[in-house]
């Protein structure tokens, strides 16, 4: 079935002798069949499936063209090829090999109701919008948006496929926080202007298990960046541990989450923690003498140089309690650069050195995790009225990214991918040409002879296909 669509000629310069033409008359080719291995890895995780079971659908089943997996299937499957706009779905809806990422019966949607429809098998923007702009509230009476995600759900279920990834617990569970600014452009619900980053935003919070992203809450940007932290926390470690009930925790975040409620729920709770801590006159003065000495050695060697001291140390007002300070006292060609870190590990666990270079610097690499939403996941979409529904666009992209992490831990493992980028994965091994038939017994895709990563797909496939499927 071809897409209908302008005829339009395009004449090239010319090679030598031979006219070079082109019109969109291919018929029906994609630039999407890499994503045929991100359908195996939803057929070897559920990852959508289960985020389809955290809504309540209202409408009326006879009149369900697009169930609320297909939907969601077509929105997250789009954000992880690099389509942000609902307006690009109207476009893709000619896309056969959408239908079959939705997991539709007929991909090229010859069985729709309407007319207009067919050649379409997947949804269109209008509909996709209203997935996301349904309210709280809304019920059976409602006059189109009718699809209530849960909000709770949703949350739970990040945290269960870190532990569904899991057979046996890590030796260390290391939870890094952090938030980050998301510049809105309009008039959106809790939108602030923010000092810090100068100008108006969103202020997300994430919560990290090295690659498992367990938290992406949507924020105001008139709070403190640690405003909800603790609760979040309080709510993972709970879910954590009622799988692995002795799992060692450890939270790990800059400075901004160094606040005595947090830090004394940790200390209740048995869960350890490493946080920066803002420089001030008296910590600086505390480490006075190494930092002299620091500048001494850097004066003979011309080098950076570190010396590490701990002490005990509380605020005046706000801590509850002295706490373990490790302090760098650093001096570069710059001049001096002192920080601190206050923990609850004990020097038996880990000394200075090591606390601060090995694990706390560490937290440096969640901050790429970050970007790889907001740059090649369009996690900073958030351009609707509505706090929820931005927070539902936070979502999707939240599993988009849960779905490229799978397959680059499932599939990509031991190749020189492994560690790949999503936009990288998705440039190299998504973005795949091929034609596409369909039989009454076959989906045919005819994949690119030439395309460099040809091998790599073969690798993937056979490390995806040796796994066993989920039942559905």
């Amino acid at each position: 079935m071809s897409t209908e669509c302008i005829q339009e000629r395009f004449d090239f310069h010319p090679l030598n002798h031979r006219e070079v033409v082109a019109r969109f008359d291919g018929g029906e080719i994609t630039s999407d069949a890499g994503a045929l291995l991100l359908r195996e890895v939803e057929r070897r995780t559920g990852i959508l499936k289960q985020l389809s079971f955290c809504f309540t659908d209202h409408r009326n089943p006879e009149r369900i063209e697009h169930s609320v997996f297909e939907l969601l299937a077509q929105r997250v499957y789009g954000l992880a090829l690099g389509y942000e706009d609902l307006s690009e779905h109207d476009r893709l809806r000619h896309d056969p090999l959408m239908g079959l990422l939705a997991e539709k019966s007929d991909p090229w949607g010859a069985d729709r109701r309407c007319a207009k429809d067919r050649g379409r098998a997947v949804a269109g923007k209008s509909t996709l919008n209203r997935l996301e702009l349904s309210p709280a509230g809304a019920d059976a009476k409602a006059r189109y948006k009718k699809i209530v995600m849960d909000e709770e759900a949703i949350d739970d279920l990040l945290v269960d496929l870190f532990l569904q990834a899991h057979k046996k617990p890590p030796g260390r569970i290391v939870l890094d926080l952090d938030a980050t600014d998301d510049p809105v452009h309009g008039n959106q619900e809790g939108r602030f202007f923010h000092g810090y980053y100068g100008h108006y935003c969103y202020l997300p919070l994430y919560i990290f298990a090295g690659e498992f992203l367990l938290c992406a809450r949507l924020r105001p940007s008139n709070i403190d960046a640690c405003a909800g932290a603790k609760e979040e926390v309080e709510r993972i470690v709970g879910r954590i541990r009622a799988r692995w009930p002795d799992a060692k925790i450890v939270l790990r975040a800059d400075s901004g989450f160094c606040r005595d409620a947090i830090m004394g729920w940790c200390e209740d709770n048995s869960v350890d923690y490493v946080f920066g801590l803002a420089r001030n006159a008296r910590l600086e003065r505390a480490i006075g003498a190494s930092l002299h000495q620091a500048k001494q050695q850097f004066e003979q060697t011309g080098s950076a140089t570190r010396i590490f001291r701990e002490f005990f140390y509380a605020t005046r007002k706000t801590w509850s309690r002295s706490r373990r300070v490790v302090a760098k006292a650093e001096h570069l060609a710059k001049g001096a650069n002192p920080r601190f870190v206050v923990t609850s590990l004990g020097q038996k666990a880990m000394d200075g050195r090591a606390l601060y270079e090995d694990l706390y610097c560490a937290r440096g690499e969640m901050e790429n995790r970050i970007k790889e939403q907001q740059l090649s996941l369009f996690s900073d979409r958030t351009s609707t009225a509505y706090l929820r529904s931005n927070q539902l666009r936070l979502y999707l992209s939240s599993f988009a990214y849960c779905l490229l992490q799978a397959l680059r831990r499932l599939g990509l493992a031991g190749t020189e991918m492994a560690k790949a980028q999503c936009t990288t994965i998705r440039l190299k091994l998504l973005k795949l040409g091929a034609q596409i038939k369909v039989t009454v017994r076959k989906v045919w895709l005819h994949l690119s002879a030439g395309h460099p990563s040809a091998e790599l797909f073969g690798v993937v496939y056979r490390n995806l296909t040796t796994l066993p499927a989920l039942r559905c």
